[in-house]
């Protein structure tokens, strides 16, 4: 289990800005965490990142079919190779398989 995060009032992209209770980030601002994060550590990409964490484009190194595995993600229910978040999963289905 990863250790437990407490927000501590201000920015953590490092900007110095404070931020609400109960968050990290200034608006945005986690993503250029993100962008800074990446590169520092994988060249500025994230297929640099995923290698480094044994993740790969085909099915046995999918770093989507992990999250499913791990319980994380759901697979789409009709079958068309879509993976995500239960609520990408329920926007999934209503856009692309309305008639079935």
């Amino acid at each position: 289990m990863s250790e437990r995060l407490i927000p501590n009032g201000f920015c953590w992209c490092g900007c110095g800005r404070e931020v609400g209770l109960g968050k990290f980030f200034a608006a945005g601002h986690d993503k250029t965490a993100e962008a800074a994060f990446l590169a520092i550590h994988h060249d500025g990409t994230v297929a640099q990142m995923l290698h480094a964490h044994g993740y790969g484009p085909d099915n046995e190194h999918s770093v989507t079919k992990a999250a499913v595995d791990k319980g994380l993600w759901l697979e789409c229910p009709r079958g068309c190779g879509y993976r995500g978040a239960r609520e990408s999963i329920n926007n999934h289905v209503n856009r692309h398989h309305k008639g079935d």
